[in-house]
């Protein structure tokens, strides 16, 4: 029999405090404005943390972070859980409504917020139940403080306590975090993660091979705002690695961020699409290049393949796809090569590198058509995704949302449509809300969405659904086309058909726009496009070529 030792973040907090003290911590506050430590410096304000947290704060409260990726919010993640709070990040980027909402659902008693977003705290203080006591990360506007009544300084704070001696007792299954949904579909919900569900997925999904495979030779700067799904482990796995970790300036300049990855030889990188394609162009416009840096991890949606090939063929650079979302915590598949796919020509890889990939180990997935039966793993029949795994959520916060786990007892349903083919990989097709019904037959948005972003003019492309009073649903396409270039509806569905598909599933619309709505965390707001999109409904295809009919 081997030893019983708990699961609690305890785990890595005390490796990384033994063993990689003298780690590098970068946190770019601004382009000017740069703070440098250590994982010993970490370690030991983390210790005065939980002080301040005793003297503040019940043993069980719910402790939020309202805050820009930092070597603080670093802290704030393991002050918090190590002291058997939970901690509850909030999105900045939430509206009003949603973000107070939000506050009063979780019970939030303390909120760590950066100072600049005291003023939102300030602001939807109306909104909340009770206010929780705020500690401020940097300057408040004194307009904000004044509102609040009182704004705690948290370095004041931090410096003036006592380090936490020893290490706490704490049940591996108790509650550690609490994550919402971005609420595209109604109101957020809650997702509680465990000490044992982060310590899982730190070492199976984000330091395995199959995942970033954060290790000490690394130096990762997560792009990804750490209250994403905890910036998708990546603070915890560098914590657990001993990787260098590099925090960017929350404002996310293309040059910024490339001047930061070539400063600090960032070797791995996690971002949205978006993020990846404004880097691209700047480095287009500039010249340059990104110097130590090896591998992008991409999530949020999948990234173009144009997006792909530029990285590969011009700065040496992989790209890295991982599929999941905030109730699997958030990483459960990614697209790493197998060997044998290792020599082929880049163009052979692109399809594989682009799909959802297969599931990293713990996680089970299981593809079901309408009768509840699993679809051949044949890569062509689609069915609704379920996962399971110890990182994946058997229930939201408060019961919210209980027929995403009835319908296959012990699974997760996750409301995204895909297929597997026989090698086990994962492609998903569609959001169940996303896809398009038109004339009795289902439509992918997402395999439209690919095959346009394809076109070595199109940047970014959405589509959606919108109403036919012959069809039920047609497609719409909204893109971002690249500077100086143009695209008609005609050019777009010739490229389209010519790259396979079926005529009848072709756009009647195209709209050409500046930018796509996105949600707070990055996503495209099809909600939002659809209801700009709405004019078009029963309108007459914008194209000389005629609406195809769907299959008889």
């Amino acid at each position: 029999m081997m030893m019983d030792v708990a699961l609690t973040t305890w785990l890595l907090f005390e490796h990384a405090e033994g063993a990689y003290a003298d780690t590098e911590i970068v946190t770019q506050r601004s382009p000017t404005e740069q703070h440098r430590s250590r994982f010993g410096d970490f370690a030991d304000r983390a210790r005065r943390l939980i002080t301040v947290l005793d003297d503040l704060a019940p043993p069980e409260a719910i402790v939020g972070t309202l805050a820009w990726n930092s070597a603080e919010h670093l802290e704030a993640y393991f002050g918090i859980t190590l002291s058997g709070r939970t901690l509850h990040t909030l999105n900045p980027r939430l509206g009003d409504d949603d973000l107070a909402w939000i506050i009063d659902d979780a019970g939030d008693e303390v909120i760590i917020a950066s100072g600049d977003l005291v003023a939102t705290v300030a602001r939807i203080a109306p909104r909340l139940r009770q206010i929780p006591r705020i500690i401020a990360i940097g300057p408040v506007d004194p307009g904000a403080a004044n509102a609040l009544g009182e704004v705690l300084d948290y370095d004041a704070l931090v410096t003036s306590a006592d380090p936490a001696p020893g290490t706490r007792t704490l049940d591996e299954r108790q509650r550690a975090g609490i994550c919402y949904t971005s609420g595209t579909t109604g109101r957020p919900k809650g997702v509680a993660s465990t000490h044992r569900s982060l310590v899982l997925h730190t070492a199976l999904a984000v330091n395995a091979g199959n995942g970033p495979a954060l290790s000490r030779s690394e130096c990762v700067m997560p792009v990804v705002p750490m209250f994403h799904v905890y910036a998708w482990g990546l603070p915890f796995g560098a914590v657990a690695a001993g990787a260098k970790l590099v925090f960017p300036p929350p404002t996310l300049n293309p040059a910024v961020l490339i001047e930061l990855i070539r400063a600090e030889r960032v070797t791995k990188a996690g971002g949205v699409p978006t993020v990846w394609i404004a880097v691209a162009e700047a480095l287009e416009a500039n010249g340059g290049d990104l110097g130590a840096l090896r591998e992008l991890l991409c999530g949020g949606s999948a990234p173009p393949p144009s997006l792909i090939t530029t990285f590969a063929e011009r700065y040496g650079i992989r790209m890295l796809q991982a599929w999941g979302m905030t109730e699997t915590s958030p990483i459960a598949t990614t697209s790493r090569l197998p060997h044998a796919m290792g020599e082929l020509p880049l163009a052979d890889q692109l399809d594989h590198i682009a799909s959802a990939g297969a599931p990293v180990a713990g996680i089970t997935l299981a593809v079901v058509d309408e009768t509840g039966s699993e679809v051949p793993h044949d890569g062509a029949h689609m069915g609704d995704i379920y996962v399971r795994g110890p990182w994946v959520l058997d229930g939201y916060l408060h019961g919210a949302g209980p027929e995403s786990f009835t319908a296959r007892p012990g699974w997760f349903r996750t409301g995204d449509v895909g297929t597997i083919d026989p090698g086990g990989r994962l492609r998903i097709v569609d959001r169940t809300k996303d896809l398009i019904k038109s004339g009795g037959e289902w439509i992918s948005s997402v395999l439209l969405e690919s095959t346009l972003m394809g076109h070595p003019d199109v940047v970014e492309a959405a589509v959606v659904a919108i109403a036919d009073a012959r069809w039920g649903e047609r497609p719409a396409a909204a893109v971002v086309l690249a500077p100086g270039t143009s695209l008609s509806l005609a050019a777009a569905r010739a490229w389209l058909e010519t790259h396979g598909v079926p005529r009848w599933q072709l756009p009647d619309h195209l709209v050409v726009v500046d930018e796509i709505p996105r949600t707070s965390v990055g996503k495209f707001d099809k909600k939002v496009l659809r209801a700009q999109l709405a004019s078009l409904a029963d309108e007459r295809p914008s194209s000389s070529l005629p609406a195809s009919a769907p299959p008889d």
